[in-house]
């Protein structure tokens, strides 16, 4: 088979090797002079077996070809750390054309106990990234770093401000890896001087590394990830302003998806905005190695949200220990809180498999990523009113949502500042800041209609809270200025996002949210029905302004089979609706003394207090920005 040939190749490259063996273990012998090959020189090495490939048999040169274009992915990992995961097995499949095939097998493990299917599978996903016109490839780097088989010191290559001291996880990588990791992220840095933010990085660095031949390779596969120029898709935050309102985005699905686990935060931690700051350190740095490769299978293939369904799933299966400890339930320290859920996430493995983990994550019915991408740009916009768009010294303490609310300085004659902060957990995230101001109340400025809007329009959102003349107290959450009513003319129209919600506080708290939220299978391809039946059914909706940016779950973002689904608020001269389709949460009429609330379509709720009610007192709040002052 001509291994004199292929050795000649060999050592036209300076490297030293044993004659190859007699005929029966000739193969065997080709397969370690690949390996040495391809771990100095890798695509050069195939070009030279190329060159003699005319006197080579077909089925071993393919076989060669193959072990010298694959390269050595494992030769910056602890193999005795790796369980039973194959070095040494054929790739298998690693080109899919079936996208429905790609996110079952990543979703499932299939390339979990085989590193080298993993790793072709992972160049051809990276590869396919359309990227920016320049983007720094393998060769760059081997021009700025070289490519030493030596061993690097950490410290000869510090990690750059941007990760913000997040240290590089070990991730089954051998000691002297470590500092491959800090030399390409080093790297990174010199040709991404855009970076400002980044603290990911060094766990997607290391975590790649696995399965690279050498740190050229791997840099050129973070840098295909960070130059990813497809509309609508991004994989790695890269400006604090990203990284930030990624954070409160985190605390918006956890206020929708995991309300038992907010609550148990708002118990417990006495920043809550505080502790979902790691959420991102959760799923890239704290879960170890064998959950982090299956999180990056899923990630490589569907995209960010996948970390918001992982980091939600992890909060979930922490909540589920603390109540299975029974221990009770007391205020802490936020940095407390954090500790304990980092420990969790390290020891997960203990309680979780894997496969569970995606399973949870997977079973969270989240919005699209289109709605995501909204709730982002509405709270980066909120930051960047705020002027928050770089990370703050760290003796400037970030206000949180539990003290946002200023006891000295709230007055409320229906709910306390213990209730009122209550309320303030279940707003987004992008108000937690804010203050409460008081626009308008019944007790000073009288019961009517036409001092009510005159007092609330300029002011979004508002929040409404009543106290009936039985002591029950409701209010609700809405999203819009009342001043948008005027655009439905003469007509009551409806109008408001998918951000509104109603609650009761007394005889005991609920909150109700927008159907949709629960049961997005209500929204459908189907265009909205034409509807008879009552005046609270057939309202007209204003024609929405296409220069201005919906906010979060706007309704004319979903194709909804009804309009009994999006009746969030609506206002007219003789009285005020919250809620429709089949009934309305809350009627009010144009005195400000009488009201009624049932079950409606929107919210799904139950009556808020006694179905037909008299006020005792009426107030609305406004949401003050307290960084302006």
């Amino acid at each position: 088979v001509h291994c004199d040939a292929f050795l000649n190749c060999a050592c036209a490259h300076n490297h030293k090797y044993t004659r190859c063996l007699t005929d029966s273990r000739k193969q065997i012998r080709l397969k370690e002079v690949c390996r040495s090959i391809r771990s100095r020189t890798g695509i050069a090495g195939a070009a030279c077996l190329a060159s003699f490939s005319p006197s080579i048999p077909l089925h071993l040169y393919v076989c060669v070809r193959s072990e010298v274009m694959a390269g050595d992915c494992g030769v910056f990992v602890d193999w005795s750390q790796m369980g039973d995961v194959s070095r040494d097995s054929a790739p298998g499949k690693t080109e899919y054309k079936d996208q429905k095939e790609l996110k079952q097998h990543a979703r499932s493990g299939q390339w979990d106990k085989n590193h080298s299917q993993r790793s072709g599978v992972y160049q051809q996903l990276i590869k396919a990234l359309p990227c920016r016109t320049v983007t720094p490839d393998a060769e760059v780097y081997r021009d700025v770093t070289g490519n030493s088989s030596s061993k690097r010191n950490p410290s000869a290559y510090p990690l750059p401000e941007f990760v913000d001291g997040t240290p590089v996880p070990q991730y089954c990588l051998k000691a002297d890896s470590i500092g491959s990791v800090h030399a390409i992220i080093s790297c990174i840095a010199s040709q991404f001087p855009d970076i400002s933010y980044c603290p990911a990085l060094p766990a997607i660095t290391a975590l790649l590394l696995h399965w690279c031949q050498d740190e050229a390779q791997c840099f050129e596969s973070v840098s295909r990830m960070l130059a990813c120029n497809e509309p609508g898709r991004r994989l790695l935050d890269q400006t604090f302003l990203a990284y930030e309102s990624a954070c409160m985005t985190f605390g918006d699905l956890v206020h929708k998806y995991c309300p038992t686990a907010h609550k148990l935060m708002v118990a417990t931690a006495t920043d809550v905005l505080e502790v979902y700051v790691d959420w991102q350190r959760w799923v890239l740095g704290d879960l170890p190695f064998n959950f982090s490769a299956r999180v990056m299978d899923v990630f490589l293939v569907e995209g960010y949200k996948v970390l918001y369904r992982v980091a939600l799933a992890i909060l979930k299966f922490y909540r589920k220990q603390c109540v299975a400890s029974g221990s009770s339930v007391t205020k802490k320290e936020s940095l407390e809180v954090r500790k304990d859920i980092q420990m969790f996430v390290q020891n997960i493995g203990k309680t979780v498999t894997p496969e569970k983990l995606l399973e949870k994550a997977f079973s969270i019915r989240l919005f699209s990523r289109k709605e995501i991408t909204l709730l982002q740009l509405a709270n980066e916009k909120s930051l960047q009113q705020k002027g928050i768009t770089v990370k703050q010294k760290s003796s400037v303490k970030r206000k949180n949502v539990q003290l946002a609310v200023n006891a000295d300085n709230f007055s409320s004659e229906i709910v306390s500042a213990k209730e009122i902060r209550d309320i303030w957990s279940w707003i987004p995230e992008r108000f937690a800041l804010c203050q409460p101001q008081l626009l308008f109340t019944t007790s000073t400025h009288g019961c009517s209609l036409n001092r009510f809007y005159a007092h609330c329009e300029g002011y979004e959102p508002t929040l409404m809270l009543i106290r009936t003349t039985n002591a029950e107290v409701c209010g609700a959450f809405l999203s819009t200025d009342w001043e948008e009513r005027k655009r439905g003319g003469n007509k009551l129209s409806f109008f408001g996002t998918g951000e509104c919600f109603v609650f009761r506080m007394k005889p005991e708290m609920e909150r109700y949210e927008w159907v949709i939220i629960k049961h997005p299978e209500l929204a459908n391809s189907a265009p909205p029905p034409e509807e008879n039946g009552s005046a609270s059914q057939t309202l007209d909706k204003p024609n929405p302004d296409p220069s201005h940016l919906s906010p979060f779950l706007s309704a004319r973002h979903f194709n909804l089979n009804s309009r009994n689904t999006s009746m969030f608020m609506a206002g007219s001269h003789d009285s005020i609706i919250i809620g429709g389709g089949d009934g309305n949460a809350l009627y009010i009429d144009s005195e400000l003394n009488h009201g009624r609330t049932e079950r409606c379509l929107t919210f799904d709720n139950q009556p808020l207090c006694a179905e037909s009610f008299q006020i005792g007192l009426l107030e609305v709040w406004g949401f003050k920005d307290d960084m302006e002052s």
